[in-house]
C-alpha cells in the first residue's frame, strides 16, 4: 500500500513539474475557463496548451465540461488550489531566506571593506 500512494504522489508532482500546467491551474483557481480563454491568459500556442491540458486531464486534476462547440476546463479538486498555496508559502519563506542571506553578505562586505575593521565574530565564519 505505501508503495502506491507514493507512487500517486510522484505522479501528481510529475504533473506539477511544468510551469505552464502550473499557471493552468492557477488560471483556473477563478472558476472554470475555455481553452480559448485559457491560451490567451497564458499567452502560448494552442497545441502547446492543448498539450499541457491533457497531461492535466490525464492526471486527473482537471475536469472538462462541453458546451457547444466550446469545452470548459475546471480543478477537480479544490485541495489542489492548497497544494499550490502550500508552495507559494515555501517559494516566499526562501526567497526572504535568500534576501536575508543577501542582507548579511552585504553587511560582511562593507564591514570588510572599512579601513581598520574588522568582521565581527558571529559573521566571520562567513567568508
Amino acid at each position: 500500500m505505501p508503495q502506491s500512494l507514493q507512487t500517486f504522489k510522484a505522479d501528481l508532482f510529475k504533473a506539477l513539474g511544468h510551469p505552464t500546467r502550473v499557471r493552468i491551474l492557477e488560471l483556473l483557481r477563478e472558476g472554470e475557463k475555455t481553452v480559448s480563454q485559457l491560451i490567451a491568459a497564458l499567452g502560448v500556442e494552442g497545441s502547446t496548451a492543448s498539450q499541457q491540458l491533457a497531461i492535466l486531464r490525464m492526471k486527473n486534476l482537471v475536469d472538462t465540461r462541453k458546451a457547444g462547440s466550446l469545452i470548459f476546463y475546471r480543478v477537480r479538486d479544490p485541495q489542489v488550489n492548497d497544494l499550490l498555496d502550500v508552495a507559494r508559502r515555501i517559494f516566499d519563506t526562501h526567497v526572504g531566506q535568500l534576501r536575508s542571506m543577501g542582507n548579511e553578505d552585504a553587511l560582511v562586505t562593507s564591514l570588510s571593506s572599512s579601513p581598520g575593521s574588522r568582521k565581527p565574530k558571529s559573521l566571520a565564519h562567513r567568508t
